[in-house]
């Protein structure tokens, strides 16, 4: 689904979205105890879109399970992440470069891919008024075997029909993301897979 407002959500996807944080140390004398984590900077190009245009997506999404407490779940979630998304995107034609970043608040894995959301935190013009929305985001690690891939909650996924029947921009639940769908043509995108965890002891 192509809608008119695609060239601006483009744009935004453009921004580079990194996600900064850490997964809580452990205990005196013991490991730290694994965590699934997200890293990496790669461009990708949009099959169905061809054109001139440069999107770069940065990940740096850490799991920090059982840390946002909040209604009707007090000790948090398994799929509770910190971190930011920070997304750069160069429109050949208007000749500028549109970036944005997001806080990381979920993320998923199985061994080589990961699904996380990120709540926009800053953006250039013209989607600054992209701050305070969840964008959803995929990421598949094809390490030596192939060509990693990404994909993005807005373009041409994620659509819905408003009581008047049109096709609008859906929201974004956490951790909701489409397959990736756009191969990577530089960079390289890590993703290391972590069970999801059982509730702390005590909980």
């Amino acid at each position: 689904m192509r809608t008119t407002g695609y060239r601006i959500g483009a744009v935004a996807a453009a921004v580079a979205i990194v996600v900064t944080g850490s997964a809580a140390s452990a205990a005196p004398g013991h490991p730290p105890a694994p965590v699934a984590r997200v890293t990496g900077s790669a461009q990708i190009s949009l099959p169905y879109w061809p054109d001139s245009d440069v999107r770069v997506f940065t990940f740096d999404a850490v799991g920090t399970p059982y840390s946002r407490p909040m209604p009707g779940a007090p000790e948090g979630l398994a799929t509770d992440a910190s971190g930011t998304v920070r997304i750069s995107h160069r429109v050949a034609e208007a000749g500028i470069t549109v970036g944005m970043a997001a806080r990381v608040d979920c993320l998923v894995t199985g061994p080589g891919v990961a699904t996380l959301t990120a709540v926009v935190t800053q953006a250039d013009e013209p989607v600054a008024d992209w701050v305070g929305k969840r964008l959803g985001f995929s990421v598949y690690d094809a390490d030596r075997h192939g060509t990693d891939r990404m994909g993005f909650s807005w373009s041409v996924v994620n659509g819905e029909q408003n009581e008047s029947g049109e096709w609008v921009e859906a929201g974004v639940g956490t951790c909701m993301g489409p397959g990736p769908f756009a191969p990577v043509t530089r960079g390289d995108y890590t993703v290391r897979h972590q069970d999801l965890l059982p509730p702390p002891v005590g909980h």
